[in-house]
């Protein structure tokens, strides 16, 4: 019986050490992955970041409901590193970069803070910002590539995570064609951020994406066209007048 007993014993023992090294274990593995989450977002516990969207909501200048899903979709990540975000409307946001992390949504056609981001940034990009309908409304010229929009069908969104400034605190900019890309650019970075960051190291990158088929797929059909870092942070060379 003694026998019998300290068997059940050691038993129980070995059960509750193994449970114990499991989970400090998988509780290890947790707080690392959420330390270089909150490395690679500059979110660190108890920080605040910033919201910029395009239109201030209510009224006749309401945020389009594709940019209020990206809001949502940003909140997640920010709630998950244990941050707190702070909407601002992109008139009202007067002030430098780097000393907070900063989620800026919307094209420069409709959001001033992301036009003032793109020509301090990323000079090498230029965006038609044309108001009338066109072929060439909305369209990307980066690097002498040009990249035109057929909405609902083929439409292209820039994600960068550019760091600047003393702080050293990322500025995210999601610059879409239309309001349903700044969605698809969002929902993109929440899926493949640990994917981005190892390939960048938490520095810098501007990538182009393209959306597919948006008016039958919504956001969810998303293709890495190509790594545009350098050519986005280069000024372009303007060709001297002929004389």
């Amino acid at each position: 019986m003694d026998e019998d007993l300290r068997n059940i014993v050691l038993g129980v023992l070995a059960t509750g050490v193994s449970a114990s090294l499991g989970w400090l274990g998988r509780t290890y593995l947790w707080r690392r992955r959420l330390r270089r989450k909150q490395e690679f977002f500059g979110l660190p516990g108890n920080s605040e970041c910033l919201l910029v969207v395009n239109r201030e909501s209510g009224g006749d200048r309401s945020v389009h409901r594709f940019d209020v899903f990206a809001l949502l979709e940003l909140s997640a990540l920010i709630k998950d590193c244990g941050a707190q975000a702070r909407i601002l409307s992109h008139d009202q946001t007067h002030q430098g970069f780097g000393d907070r992390t900063e989620f800026c949504v919307g094209g420069p056609y409709s959001n001033r803070r992301m036009a003032a981001h793109l020509a301090t940034l990323l000079p090498g990009i230029e965006v038609n910002v044309e108001v009338e309908p066109g072929a060439d409304r909305g369209a990307f010229l980066i690097g002498g590539e040009r990249y035109p929009s057929e909405p609902g069908v083929s439409e292209y969104v820039i994600l960068a995570r550019l760091t600047a400034g003393e702080g050293g605190r990322p500025v995210f900019l999601f610059c879409g064609q239309r309001a349903i890309t700044n969605q698809a650019a969002t929902r993109y970075l929440a899926r493949h951020y640990e994917t981005l960051a190892r390939l960048h190291r938490s520095g810098s990158f501007v990538v182009l994406l393209k959306v597919v088929n948006s008016q039958a797929y919504g956001p969810d059909v998303v293709e890495l066209v190509a790594d545009v870092t350098r050519a986005a942070r280069t000024v372009p060379v303007v060709a001297p007048a002929a004389t």
